[in-house]
């Protein structure tokens, strides 16, 4: 009933910069907040950034000033653009939406599937 899908990943240079998209589809009309998380081989997941339905957003302080979340609502599609780069920003990134209330019962939290960030030389 919902789909999210990822873009924008790949081999990435350190200090270069990224745009992530991540399209929204199919029950998504209470949606109150977006948010990308991001988990490194072997790591844990980390969240990234949120953006609310009111347009505010919160940042992981580790990310703050090199990472911004946005969105185009017309295109049900968030953003997640990356500067900066360095190798240990590389991880599966992925968007999650959260819906409200849930077009099936219980279930608030929708995933994509992530799209592979790679940041190396």
């Amino acid at each position: 009933q919902v789909q999210l899908v990822e873009s924008g990943g790949g081999l990435l240079q350190p200090g270069g910069s990224a745009r992530l998209s991540c399209v929204a589809s199919g029950s998504i009309f209470n949606i109150q907040n977006m948010k990308w998380y991001r988990q490194s081989l072997g790591g844990e997941r980390e969240w990234v950034a949120t953006i609310f339905k009111d347009g505010e957003t919160n940042y992981a302080d580790s990310l703050k000033g090199r990472f911004t979340v946005d969105r185009d609502s017309a295109k049900s599609t968030m953003y997640l653009d990356m500067t900066a780069l360095k190798p240990e920003d590389t991880a599966v990134y992925y968007c999650v939406a959260h819906i409200n209330p849930p077009p099936t019962p219980n279930k608030f939290d929708y995933w994509g599937q992530g799209t592979q960030v790679t940041v190396s030389t």
